[in-house]
C-alpha cells in the first residue's frame, strides 16, 4: 500500500517517516521528496507498506498526529496521474 503524508516540517527526513510508520507493520520504502533546485524539502512524502491491513491502521493511527510539531495528513496515495512532457 502506498501512504501520502503531507504537512511535513521541513526538517522531517526519510528516517523520521520510516520511524514514525514502522511500529505499524514493515515498511518498504519511506520518501521525503525534495526540491532537486534547492535541496529543501516541499513537504511531503511517502510511504510504502507491504501489507494493505497494516497500512489502513497506520494511517487511522497516524493521521492528525504531531511529527516535529507538525500535524501530518495521511491517506492513501493517488495514482499519479499523466502530465504532459515540458520541452
Amino acid at each position: 500500500m502506498n501512504i501520502y503524508v503531507g504537512n511535513l516540517a521541513y526538517s522531517v527526513r526519510d528516517e523520521d517517516l520510516l520511524s514514525a510508520f514502522q511500529q505499524y507493520g514493515d515498511v518498504s520504502s519511506a520518501k521525503v521528496i525534495m526540491d532537486r533546485d534547492t535541496g529543501r524539502s516541499k513537504g511531503f512524502g511517502f510511504v510504502e507498506m507491504s501489507n494493505d491491513e497494516q497500512g489502513r491502521a497506520a494511517i487511522a493511527a497516524i493521521n492528525n498526529t504531531e511529527l516535529s510539531g507538525r500535524s501530518m495528513r495521511v491517506n492513501e496515495a493517488r495514482p499519479r496521474e499523466e502530465r504532459p512532457r515540458r520541452f
